[in-house]
């Protein structure tokens, strides 16, 4: 395999050409143009503080289908007995922070560089990226962030500030990801709170086929704050 060296168009090769740890290219940068273009491909970008631009299509994936998600007995008690208010898009620059800040078992450091942040933050204000916030008591407290494109969301990141606000966030993610159509909810790489929220493992080939569908539908690009429908719909990866 090789390993491939991003120029100034944003442009990417096969996803297939990945590395076996699923390093695809580096270098480039993290402009919505760019980042809309991985995305899309079933590419995204992940690495460290003192590292370039890093590039991924991982040879297994973690997604969520829907009927899939399940929340423990614990966690649906906890959801019906706090009286979390869950918000979309109203504080996306403060879920990222809140998200770069978290400890994480097992990881030095964090992801969320502030490039990524400024580049996120791109997409959030180009209405491709969304938040999910929980709030208790007028606080914030959890949330999570992604990326939406076609009948996809794209999860990237979540936090909780107070035990089970983060499933809050997600449990909306649910019900809103479902009731417009969505085909899937992808978690990247496959790891135990995934699956103990009920993502399935699957190889990358059988991903990018259920991309390739999802990327068929209409992008619901714009604010997904309040109760209704959401961002207009638009193009998958429509000009911005």
């Amino acid at each position: 395999m090789t390993l491939f060296a991003l120029g100034t168009p944003p442009r990417f090769p096969d996803p297939r050409e990945a590395e076996d740890d699923g390093l695809l290219a580096v270098g480039g940068d993290l402009s919505p143009v760019r980042l809309l273009e991985a995305y899309g491909a079933g590419i995204f970008p992940w690495y460290g503080r003192d590292s370039p631009i890093l590039w991924w299509s991982p040879p297994e994936r973690a997604i969520l289908l829907p009927g899939d998600a399940h929340f423990s007995r614990s966690t649906r008690r906890a959801l019906a007995k706090t009286p979390f208010e869950v918000r979309r898009d109203t504080c996306f620059p403060a879920v990222i922070r809140q998200c770069a800040k978290a400890s994480r078992p097992g990881q030095d450091g964090t992801w969320i560089t502030p490039a990524m942040i400024k580049g996120y933050v791109g997409l959030f204000e180009h209405g491709y990226a969304h938040s999910f916030e929980t709030f208790l008591d007028g606080r914030l407290v959890g949330g999570l962030y992604g990326v939406s494109l076609g009948r996809a969301f794209f999860g990237e990141s979540m936090f909780s500030a107070v035990s089970e606000a983060s499933r809050a966030a997600f449990a909306d993610l649910l019900r809103v990801a479902w009731g417009w159509g969505f085909l899937f909810i992808d978690g990247q790489v496959p790891n135990p709170n995934l699956t103990g929220l009920g993502a399935r493992t699957v190889s990358r080939e059988a991903f990018l086929a259920l991309l390739r569908e999802a990327m068929e539908g209409p992008t619901r690009r714009g604010s997904w704050t309040g109760d209704g429908d959401g961002g207009k719909l638009g193009l998958p990866g429509a000009g911005l």
